[in-house]
């Protein structure tokens, strides 16, 4: 089962994503802020990071490039999730270091194809 640390400070996002990309047959693990997903990434080893960018404690941002800093978590493919939909700020997600981007409210349908592409791209076939 492919784990995905899903880092997002609201809850009621939370909870509607995990169980989406759970019934998705994803193992879904989650931290609620910045500080929280960098110790997560270190302890799950998760194949991929959802990485809400405005969070608490650390934003997404400095998390982000802290992950891509660190060399035991810098393959871990990060796709950014805000709710700006500019395309500076779709820039600077990939500035701080995400490999992709996306818009919230989320598409689940094409966050699929986002999650998919990059695990496909880390030699990891998923069936969702």
């Amino acid at each position: 089962m492919v784990r995905i640390l899903l880092v997002e400070d609201n809850e009621m996002n939370r909870d509607m994503l995990s169980r989406r990309l759970t019934r998705k047959g994803f193992e879904v693990v989650m931290a609620v802020d910045g500080a929280e997903s960098l110790e997560a990434a270190q302890a799950q080893a998760p194949a991929l990071i959802l990485m809400d960018m405005s969070l608490p404690v650390i934003d997404g941002w400095e998390a982000t490039r802290r992950l891509k800093a660190d060399a035991t978590t810098a393959a871990i493919p990060v796709i950014g999730l805000t709710a700006h939909a500019m395309a500076e700020d779709r820039d600077r997600c990939l500035a701080a270091g995400c490999d992709d981007y996306d818009t919230k409210p989320v598409d689940l349908a094409r966050l699929l194809e986002k999650i998919q592409a990059q695990l496909q791209r880390c030699g990891i076939a998923v069936d969702s």
